[in-house]
Formats: structure tokens, C-alpha cells, sequence
């Protein structure tokens, strides 16, 4: 189940983000999109989910044009997206949060246990890194073939970093992450790097190709 953008153009307004750029994620494994804030890496993300419109160019989906697709119908058919700010629903607790995805969520607090006391709160009184966990576990319980992630690992010790770059590279599914750099977990891993730099792709290759 590979994705990809084929010479994919985004416009906000007079402004151009992606310019005429081309990646492709594997149908298993993971792959960083690189790039300082301004970079378009965000912006790809969203392309692939279909959450901004593409002003020239194309996403395919196993071997499918869908640029027209709606992220709805995109989501319905697999892909999940996890974006950097509002991946939570602040006004539900984190067991309502889960339930959302999976009556039965005991996965999601196998993958971090650290969830299980918090289960009762308002998930808009969690640290930063408490509702990357809750969101991320959210789209461990979806099963979904296709996983985007904006900056997985924000807010999170160190610790819980690796374990959560172990959990998405252990996903039957195509994994896409954004990153302002590369995770040390990933040094001289198996994952595919393309680094963006003003809506351009400066660089593709594994990751241990740009150590």
C-alpha cells in the first residue's frame, strides 16, 4: 500500500509551499520528511491526507490517482492522519478519546501504560506529551493502512521517543512522519529520508546515507 506526491504544487493564496515536489513512502516501513519550520514538510503531509488541495500535480494511492478525493473518504479507506496541534479532543476525557477509535482500546494502553491512570481526565489537562501518546494511540487502535504523524514524538522524554519510533516502525502499514530532524532512534536505521527545504526536496535516501 504505497502513497505518494508526483510533482505536487500547494498554493496558500499568492504563495506557493510545494513546489512541483515528488516522494513516494513504501507499503511497509517507515519514511521522514525532513525540514525546518517553512519547509513544506507539514504541508506534504496534509497533501497526502487530502486536508489542503493540490494546485497542480497528484497523490497516488496504490497505483490510484485520488487527488480528488476527500480526506473523508480517504480516512474511511485507511489513511490516518495525526497532526501536530489538535489531535486530541480536549473536552472528552482520554477513555472517551480512546473509545472514539475502539470499544475495546487495551492496545493503546499496552503501547503506553503510562495512559491507564489518566483514563478519567479532560484530555486538554495533559502535558504535551501525554496527548501525543493519546494521539498516537488513537491511530494504533484505527488499524489503519496508511499512518501520517506531524512531529510524533513532541513533548515526550527521551525515553518514550524511542518507544514510540519502535511502535510506528513495527506498523503493518505505510508510515509517513514529519521531523525538523532526524531522531537519533533512526540513526543508521532502515528508513527513508527526504529532506524538504522551501517546498523543494533537497535530498532522498536512507537515513544513514545522511548521517
Amino acid at each position: 500500500m504505497t502513497i505518494s506526491l508526483r510533482h505536487a504544487r500547494v498554493r496558500y493564496g499568492p504563495l506557493e509551499a510545494l513546489h512541483g515536489i515528488t516522494l513516494a513512502a513504501p507499503a511497509s516501513g517507515l519514511t521522514v520528511l525532513l525540514g525546518r519550520n517553512g519547509s513544506g514538510r507539514t504541508t506534504a503531509l496534509r497533501a497526502l491526507a487530502g486536508t489542503v488541495a493540490l494546485s497542480g500535480g497528484a497523490v497516488v494511492w496504490d497505483g490510484a490517482d485520488v487527488t480528488r478525493m476527500p480526506a473523508y473518504e480517504r480516512a474511511r479507506r485507511g489513511l490516518c492522519l495525526v497532526p501536530e496541534r489538535q489531535a486530541v479532543f480536549g473536552s472528552l476525557t482520554v477513555h472517551e478519546n480512546l473509545e472514539l477509535a475502539a470499544r475495546d482500546h487495551a492496545v493503546a494502553l499496552d503501547a503506553y501504560p503510562q495512559l491507564g491512570p489518566l483514563l478519567p481526565r479532560r484530555a486538554g489537562t495533559l502535558s504535551g506529551g501525554e496527548q501525543r501518546m493519546l494521539a498516537l494511540s488513537r491511530a494504533l487502535l484505527a488499524g489503519a493502512r496508511v499512518v501520517l504523524v506531524d512531529e510524533p514524538a513532541q513533548g515526550m522524554s527521551p525515553a518514550v521517543a524511542a518507544h514510540t519510533y519502535e511502535l510506528l516502525a513495527g506498523l503493518d502499514a505505510c508510515v509517513v512522519v514529519a521531523e525538523q530532524r532526524l531522531p537519533p532512534v533512526l540513526r543508521g536505521r532502515a528508513a527513508l529520508v527526504y529532506e524538504l527545504r522551501r517546498g523543494t526536496v533537497v535530498f532522498s535516501g536512507e537515513a544513514a546515507e545522511r548521517e
